[in-house]
Parts: C-alpha cells; structure tokens; sequence
C-alpha cells in the first residue's frame, strides 16, 4: 500500500513538473511562450521557437539563431546564420562557413570555429578545422586533435583514420558500436581494440590508390555529397530563410549549376581527402624515396 502511495505521489510530481513547462503560443505569425496559468512570459516576437533539451529554446529572429531559456533569458544571442538540433539537447549553429556546438543553457560545448560538426558512431562528433579532422566526445572533451587527413567509419565499430596519407583502421572488438577512450595510448594494451595499418594498393580500373574498392567509393561519394548540401547551405539555409519560401520563389535555381561547381571543385581538390589525394600523397612518396 506505501509502495502506491509514493508511486502515485512521484507520477503526481512528474505530472506537476511537465505542466510548469511553458508552452508556445501563436500571434500575428509570431511565436511566444506562456506559463501554465496563461501568463504570458515571453511576447511573441520569435519567427520560431524549438525545444532544446529540457530548459532551452532555439529562437529565430528575423533571419538569425540563438538560444533562450524557458524564463526568456537569451542565453546565445541570435546572431547565427543556421541552426539545426543534435540529439534533441545540443543546437549547431553556423555563422557565414563556421558552426560550433551549443547546449540547453547556452554553454558552448564547441566553439564556432569549425567547418563542420558532425555526429559519428559511439557518441562521439567528428570536426573539421581547416582542412584537417578530429574527434571529441558528446560533452565536448579532446580525443584526436583537428590534425588527421580524414577520419571516417565504414562501419558502426571501425574507425579509419588517414594521417600524412597513411590511413590507420582501429576495430572495436566488444560492442555494436566504437568509442574511443580518451587516452587513445591505451588503446595498444587493449584487448577490446585492432589497431591496422592500412596498405594502400592500386586500383585495377580506377587509377588511384585507395585502401579497397569498397572504401575508394565511399571516398568519391562523400566528396559529391558536401558539394550538394554545401550549395544547399549556401544558396537557402545560411540566409536564414525558410527553404519551403526560397524554393517556391524558383530564384535559386539559375544560380544552382554554378555554386555546385564550385563547391564540388573545392570538394575535388581539398588536400587531404578528395579523390585526388592519394594519387598526390603516392607522387609525393615516389619523389622523396
């Protein structure tokens, strides 16, 4: 009977707790938000609001992103051209070509200084710093520093990480999934861990080198794929518009041919993981033996 009772008074809590959230209210196509009462906490002055996490809000202004709690306090001012919600929790919001990583309360998980921010196996984000990759964990803590080649994973526990061309494979042997400790020296006294290096070969038809054909593919793929969503980003989304109102109005469309070359050119010859990379690292090997 005590069990029920307290079981009744915690679903009682929880229900109390849920309904003290404030919710968003709609006026002149502006959005705000009120409490549990009604009253109004934030006017509606927000193009959108987006939950994030249990406390905070994705706001758009104008054209601009940022971040406010469920009180109205702006914790990231809306200065950002995109915004786009990770896991529920964590906003990445991009201004011109860099993006950083923000959670519920506005604290920067990581800074706006990265090309791309992207979320890997294992619970891990994978970054991009001037051409050069690198790793940390879902609460923003170093594991490799943005100085790899590329680092990508074929699979959910294999991590392929290429360095001075040299690509390296690190196998997970317990798990569906691979995450890395911080402390990668470990990882060659651990029995839950392969580490491989990679020989690279000729291809048979392609001409490049690549580690296999499987791989090589992949490779061509997500140097075609950024160029497209990099145009994407260029021509709607880092303005800040709605893309269902950019693409009704038809005027990027003239402009798509052109920016798409140009990304995927950029794509092409980008030093350390475009298509061409490994014939350039096989030529720099041959010139220095």
């Amino acid at each position: 009977m005590k069990k029920c009772a307290l079981l009744i008074l915690l679903l009682l809590i929880i229900q109390n707790i849920v309904s003290a959230r404030p919710t968003v209210f709609n006026e002149d196509g502006k959005f705000g938000l009120k409490d549990e009462a009604g009253k109004v906490i934030v006017d509606a002055q927000y193009k959108k609001l987006i939950r994030l996490g249990e406390s905070g809000w994705i706001i758009q202004d104008g054209s601009k992103f940022g971040i406010m709690n469920d009180s109205g306090q702006v914790m990231v001012e809306p200065k950002y051209n995109r915004a786009e919600r990770v896991l529920g929790k964590f906003a990445k919001l991009t201004r011109g070509s860099r993006c950083g990583l923000f959670d519920e309360k506005g604290f920067e998980v990581l800074p706006p200084v990265y090309s791309s921010i992207d979320l890997l196996f294992g619970g891990m984000f994978l970054t991009c710093k001037d051409y050069k990759y690198g790793v940390t964990d879902i609460n923003g803590q170093l594991i490799l520093e943005n100085r790899f080649d590329d680092i990508y994973m074929p699979k959910p526990n294999v991590m392929v990480i290429v360095y001075n061309g040299q690509p390296y494979q690190i196998e997970g042997i317990q798990g569906d999934e691979l995450t890395l400790p911080s402390n990668l020296y470990s990882l060659k006294d651990d029995s839950n861990f392969t580490i491989t290096e990679l020989v690279t070969k000729p291809g048979v038809t392609t001409g490049y080198y690549s580690v296999t054909a499987t791989n090589y593919l992949l490779k061509i793929f997500s140097s075609i794929s950024p160029a497209y969503e990099d145009t994407i980003d260029e021509l709607m989304f880092l303005q800040g518009a709605d893309a269902a109102g950019v693409i009704m109005k038809f005027s990027w469309l003239p402009k798509f041919p052109f920016v798409y070359a140009k990304h995927y050119y950029q794509n092409l010859v980008a030093p350390n993981n475009g298509p061409l990379s490994g014939v350039k690292t096989n030529l720099k090997k041959q010139l220095s033996e």
